[in-house]
């Protein structure tokens, strides 16, 4: 059976009388959502705003009821408080498609005047960021709230830089960053990366996440790994170097920043080529101990990731397919560091100056 495509519009005073007849047939809020072609949670919104006491003559008891009339003057009372500056006022459309953009592709309000932009798509009203998410903070949209955002409205806070000591429990198995070279601090050159992992348990024996931010572009490389141990690692960087060919490889991944995680600790292996043992095929840093700021790019997409696969998932139960999408979505996010590009659009670009894709 063929289900009815779902709308995304402000309630008018018609809509309300409509709800009021419902409820007194009985229909549930379901039921009610399902004819209005609108998500549950705008129904069970308007039944807030609309809601009161009054006496039941049957029971005289006092109970909760829904008033058409209320929620109406309520709804008019809300806009009137956001003073002559409401600029999405009437732009009916707009409201649409950030309420739909932020809820079906879990984004922020910065991300929706992205995919706007890289969509082409053109309103009657310009809004910034800024206005956004002050109308989500006042309740302007039916259909999201704070906590529907990505940081919940929250600003992201900054790392906490802690000082290193110079007598640290375990050497690095490889170059300090302290020796890498300013054009990878910078961002300037292209094919420099950032290496983590994301897992569920401490125990280096479950499946896991092997992920790799390219510092310029922002571009995601999400591997599935059956453990978190050296060698699998290494096995893991050694068949994309197959998979992509020695030669451009040593275009694509100039150099690889990691912590000083035991996962890591095959430095030697990290950065001699699979394929020709003889020659070298990237140059592996390593980050100061509990200074994970120090990849910054990477900690920001473990935490996109986290989005997808929250803390606790066991990465076991999780498919290929599904880290291809997780990594697809955040690849064609929109950035405002990049110009609110998609680190897909960029990467691909530095590809094209490099001659590896036409």
């Amino acid at each position: 059976m063929q289900t009815k495509k779902r709308t995304f519009k402000h309630l008018t005073k018609n809509d309300r009388l409509r709800i009021e007849r419902w409820l007194r047939r009985g229909l549930k809020p379901q039921e009610i959502a399902d004819k209005m072609r609108v998500h549950i949670s705008t129904i069970y919104r308007e039944l807030k705003r609309g809601q009161y006491e009054r006496l039941d003559g049957d029971t005289w008891e006092m109970v909760t009821a829904y008033s058409p009339d209320i929620a109406e003057e309520r709804y008019q009372a809300n806009l009137r408080e956001k003073g002559p500056d409401l600029k999405i006022g009437n732009d009916h459309e707009l409201a649409a498609y950030i309420e739909e953009t932020i809820i079906t592709k879990e984004c922020s309000p910065a991300a929706v005047l992205g995919y706007a932009l890289m969509e082409g798509r053109k309103f009657k009203t310009s809004v910034s960021v800024a206005t956004i998410y002050s109308y989500i903070k006042k309740g302007l949209f039916l259909r999201i709230t704070q906590v529907d955002l990505p940081r919940h409205g929250k600003k992201k806070q900054g790392y906490k830089k802690v000082k290193t000591k110079k007598d640290q429990a375990r050497a690095s198995a490889g170059e300090s960053i302290e020796r890498r070279p300013e054009e990878v601090e910078n961002r300037e050159e292209f094919g420099h990366w950032e290496m983590d992992t994301v897992y569920s348990r401490k125990n280096s024996t479950t499946k896991a996440l092997l992920v790799l931010t390219e510092r310029k572009t922002r571009r995601e490389i999400i591997i599935l790994v059956p453990n978190r141990k050296a060698e699998t690692i290494v096995r893991a960087i050694d068949a994309l170097e197959r998979k992509i060919g020695a030669a451009k490889f040593r275009k694509i991944f100039k150099s690889i920043t990691v912590d000083n995680g035991s996962e890591f600790s095959a430095a030697e292996e990290l950065e001699r080529s699979a394929i020709n043992k003889t020659i070298p095929r990237t140059k592996v840093y390593f980050c100061h101990p509990y200074s994970s700021w120090e990849r910054g790019s990477n900690e920001n997409a473990n935490i996109m990731i986290r989005r997808k696969h929250p803390k606790g998932t066991n990465f076991a139960k999780v498919s290929a397919a599904e880290i291809a999408d997780t990594e697809r979505w955040i690849n064609n996010y929109p950035r405002k560091i990049l110009g609110y590009m998609s680190s897909e659009v960029m990467f691909r670009a530095c590809l094209r100056e490099l001659g590896v894709i036409a």
